[in-house]
């Protein structure tokens, strides 16, 4: 069996961390109450917090020294499309499902 490379092991986290932020975002946007781009906004925003702080907090510490030289780059941006997908999509269906059926 192969070790898992670190750039796998990014991308794959970052999956999971989109849905933690697309949680986060329904949170917050349920809590402040609004409705419309501030809501859209306030939740882009949180997703770029969690994805900011993860990597200077948790990826580039961890994964800097095992990553070559000329890759050093791909740390910020590995998976960088799956995350931003992943929380739209799970924003979407999140915030759907808590707001429940508008009558």
């Amino acid at each position: 069996m192969q070790p898992v490379r670190p750039l796998v092991t990014i991308y794959w986290t970052r999956l999971v961390l989109a849905i933690v932020a697309a949680t986060i975002s329904t949170v917050v946007a349920l809590a402040l109450g609004e409705r419309g781009l501030n809501t859209f906004l306030n939740g882009l925003t949180i997703a770029l917090l969690v994805y900011l702080i993860t990597y200077y907090l948790l990826f580039k510490p961890m994964f800097g020294s095992k990553v070559p030289k000329e890759k050093q780059g791909k740390l910020m941006t590995q998976g960088i499309g799956i995350y931003f997908l992943a929380w739209l999509v799970s924003w979407i269906v999140i915030y759907s499902i808590a707001l429940g059926p508008i009558v």
